[in-house]
């Protein structure tokens, strides 16, 4: 099962907090991220944030003094009082969801490697997460957006050339805005009209994609690229503004920027893109493992969350014209 998705912790100076820990506990730390990076295969910003939980952990189980922190003070009361307090302070079920998450793959590594005797945190009960989805784009919304991102694009300038080939890739793939941005050129397949994904765990899938999307993305490789290209280019197949590999944050950006722009006033996210592109095939008759494999889920059940959305749309569909709804 992958991992879920790490918690928004508040901003803190983690490199700050480690040197003020004890020799033995930052030594156990340091050995805690290999084991994250490595075995678990997750991403930097992950290990970061999983990180983070577990120094907020013992700083709170240590009173808040980073020097009096100790692994062996973990125990089941300790992480109670730990989300009882973020509970308390008014944070989300989804947050305090992950936290534990966080707090647990800690602990049970602990136990598995000798730092603590027992794992506690496998007796840690914490609230569900509310699973919610972002706005999903109705069809004709969508092609809208595509249609705004060509108009804009026509005049041939760099910027929109990539922005264009940005949400045709999100919409025509379902793919993460992170796996978008860690596209290198030749992770495209023209010819077969693919692309190599790396995925969360660093799993690897092929993604199809359609004409539009070919078009938008070969426009912007053979007319814009060479515009914004530098030394810290690399092969990335997208570019920000300064020629480095596109970030996330700007991707974010250029889709709020697209899709706000058509009339309705709609705004989304490329994580709402991902989703529209989704409940589209399903709506389309594409089966539920197809869209999985498609998408990369760990499990099927992650994908099933999109079939509440389809329901909902088909039930209101049914109501507004059917004679006897």
């Amino acid at each position: 099962m992958s991992p879920p998705p790490p918690a928004r912790t508040p901003r803190v100076d983690l490199a700050r907090l480690r040197r003020g820990l004890p020799g033995d506990v930052g030594a156990a730390l340091d050995r805690y991220e290999r084991h994250l990076a490595s075995e678990r295969s997750l991403s930097p910003h992950t290990v970061r944030a999983y990180l983070g939980d577990v120094v907020a952990l013992l700083v709170h189980l240590a009173g808040g003094a980073p020097e009096h922190v100790a692994v062996e003070a973990v125990d089941l009361a300790g992480l109670r009082s730990w989300l009882g307090v973020q509970h308390s302070a008014g944070t989300s079920r989804t947050t305090l969801a992950r936290r534990a998450a966080a707090a647990r793959a800690f602990t049970a590594w602990a136990a598995r490697t000798g730092l603590l005797a027992e794992d506690p945190g496998s007796r840690l009960v914490a609230p569900r997460p509310h699973r919610t989805l972002p706005q999903v784009l109705r069809p004709e919304q969508a092609g809208a957006a595509m249609a705004a991102a060509e108009v804009g694009a026509e005049q041939g300038d760099p910027v929109a050339l990539r922005d264009r080939a940005v949400v045709e890739l999100l919409y025509a793939t379902g793919v993460r805005v992170a796996e978008l941005c860690g596209l290198d050129l030749d992770d495209v397949d023209y010819s077969q009209r693919v692309i190599r994904v790396l995925g969360k765990g660093s799993r690897e899938r092929v993604v199809p994609f359609g004409v539009p999307a070919e078009r938008a993305v070969r426009l912007w490789v053979e007319s814009g690229r060479s515009a914004l290209v530098s030394d810290r280019s690399q092969k990335a197949l997208l570019l920000g503004a300064r020629g480095g590999r596109l970030d996330p944050r700007a991707a974010r950006k250029i889709v709020h920027d697209v899709v706000g722009a058509i009339p309705g006033g709609v705004d989304t996210s490329p994580h709402g893109l991902r989703h529209s592109a989704a409940t589209h095939l399903l709506e389309g008759g594409a089966d539920l493992r197809t869209v999985q494999e498609l998408l990369g889920h760990a499990t099927l059940a992650t994908t099933q969350l999109y079939t509440h959305v389809t329901v909902e749309r088909l039930k209101a569909i049914h109501d507004r014209t059917h004679p006897r709804s």
